[in-house]
């Protein structure tokens, strides 16, 4: 029985297609349990596949209903723009996960979290993340935490400002390396994770796309691919806050993105130090823009 969360979002969305795939292949009879706050979200397919627990896999009984009996389970704590807290956000996901493994015999996890153990301080929701790592592995389950830079798709929500003005805006030098990786690698190396029952243990899974670019490098290539001139703006972290702040973000989230961009520049964890792993991560930055950023900033 395999557990998947946020089967809507960008990610668990990927993971939930690439593991249904993997089985109708193997046609082994594994089943497949997905929790979701809108079912009405779910693909017909999904739908139709696996079982379904309406609710947020923040509520305990929902969690501890679809771990009964589960072997693996993908893990994601959604983003909450208006959290009061950013550790508290992800503590409140966490710990009933923490219960629902020790109560429900659950196997092995495996979860998103973040490139900068170690490295990373005072660095928002970076830094929840990692604390997250700590409170799933001590409970002794099996467990993988994902750990990518950089998302490639956090330009998406720049798509319109691109195809308007031909600038997207960064808190990050624009002459420094900014890895990357694109969600559909770290959706097809869970899934792999999540049908294999022979790893053990507690291991960190870095998830780093091929490219060495910095900002500008980036604004080069979207160049080249949108075929129109592009460049990058450097932003502050202040400004990123003030942002965040006029879409509607709490107080705690938008400071909370506003530390995650300062340690990002300042202490460089997704930095050019950082290896790319291909087993991993092989989309390159220009494949993804030419597959997914070109069609959603063209329309």
């Amino acid at each position: 029985m395999i557990v998947i969360t946020t089967p809507t979002g960008g990610i668990g969305r990927q993971v939930l297609d690439n593991v249904l795939d993997a089985l109708d292949a193997r046609d082994d009879g594994t089943a497949v349990r997905v929790i979701a706050r809108d079912p009405a979200r779910l693909t017909a397919r999904a739908r139709e596949r696996a079982e379904v627990f309406r609710g947020s896999h923040a509520d305990p009984e929902v969690l501890g209903a679809a771990c009964e009996g589960a072997d693996q389970v993908f893990w994601l704590v959604p983003p909450a723009p208006g959290a009061d807290s950013v550790e508290g956000h992800f503590r409140d996901f966490t710990l009933p996960l923490c219960e629902a493994i020790e109560r429900q015999g659950v196997a092995r996890v495996v979860a998103v979290s973040s490139l900068g153990r170690g490295v990373a301080k005072d660095a928002g929701p970076i830094t929840a993340s990692l604390a997250m790592d700590d409170r799933i592995a001590a409970t002794g389950v099996h467990y993988r935490a994902l750990c990518p830079p950089f998302l490639m798709e956090n330009l998406l929500g720049q798509a319109a400002a691109l195809r308007d003005t031909g600038e997207f805006r960064m808190a990050y030098a624009a002459d420094r390396v900014l890895r990357t990786c694109a969600t559909a690698d770290i959706a097809a190396t869970a899934a792999r994770l999540l049908l294999d029952d022979t790893w053990s243990g507690r291991a960190d899974v870095p998830v780093v796309g091929p490219d060495a670019l910095t900002p500008a490098g980036m604004a080069q290539v979207l160049s080249e691919v949108l075929g129109r001139p592009v460049r990058v703006r450097e932003t502050t972290p202040e400004a990123y806050r003030a942002s965040a702040l006029r879409f509607g973000a709490s107080e705690a989230s938008a400071q909370g993105l506003a530390d995650m961009a300062s340690a990002m520049d300042a202490q460089g964890f997704y930095g050019a130090a950082e290896p790319s792993t291909p087993d991993t991560a092989p989309t390159s930055f220009r494949r993804w823009c030419e597959e997914v950023l070109r069609p959603a900033a063209l329309f």
